[in-house]
């Protein structure tokens, strides 16, 4: 699905241990499972053909690796802006072993203790939104599921809680993009895999 409109494509990060086993992975560097590696190497087939502007990248080494693995790695610009949600407290713990401890927890409503709350990673989507209005062409980018959650909402100029909408997953390619102008953000493919 082609437009005469810029698109942005973001791709979320090869699977490693923690997301197969569902820990919540902010700022740890968790490497890539084998699996992992594989599929972010056929995103060279998936992404064939497109040409980008700009390649951007978390500084996360599961967001380089796929970012490398798919063929974009010397393109690639590291935006620190582009990191994962930062679970503070919460980093390496599973969403059920939260809730024996916290019952009705939600990570977009509630955020994490010494961590981000939803409009701390909100105010980051939004410097990234900026940044993407002021790049004329296709942009790619390669980070991880929550952030690019938000990221999507705030695209759509939902409150950074909106993301809870949204599922992502390892490997899969989304895109950002417009209807009939500039001024009709829109959710273009989803969580394709």
């Amino acid at each position: 699905m082609s437009s005469a409109f810029p698109e942005i494509y973001l791709v979320r990060h090869g699977e490693t241990e923690w997301s197969r086993s569902g820990r919540h992975t902010g700022r740890t560097d968790i490497p890539l499972t084998a699996n992992g590696e594989a599929a972010a190497g056929k995103l060279t087939d998936r992404l064939s053909g497109l040409i980008f502007s700009a390649v951007w990248s978390s500084p996360s080494a599961r967001a380089r690796k796929t970012c490398a693995l798919a063929g974009f790695g010397s393109e690639a610009i590291i935006r620190d802006d582009l990191a994962e949600w930062d679970y503070g407290a919460y980093e390496g713990i599973t969403t059920k072993e939260i809730l024996a401890v916290r019952p009705g927890w939600q990570l977009f409503r509630d955020g994490c203790p010494n961590g981000e709350f939803a409009a701390d990673v909100g105010a980051r989507a939004d410097a990234v939104i900026h940044a993407l209005r002021q790049t004329a062409g296709t942009v790619l980018i390669f980070s991880s599921s929550h952030f690019l959650r938000v990221l999507a909402a705030r695209w759509l100029g939902l409150p950074p809680e909106g993301g809870v909408c949204f599922s992502l997953d390892t490997t899969s390619i989304s895109m950002l993009g417009y209807e009939h102008d500039l001024s009709e953000p829109v959710i273009r493919g989803w969580n394709q895999r």
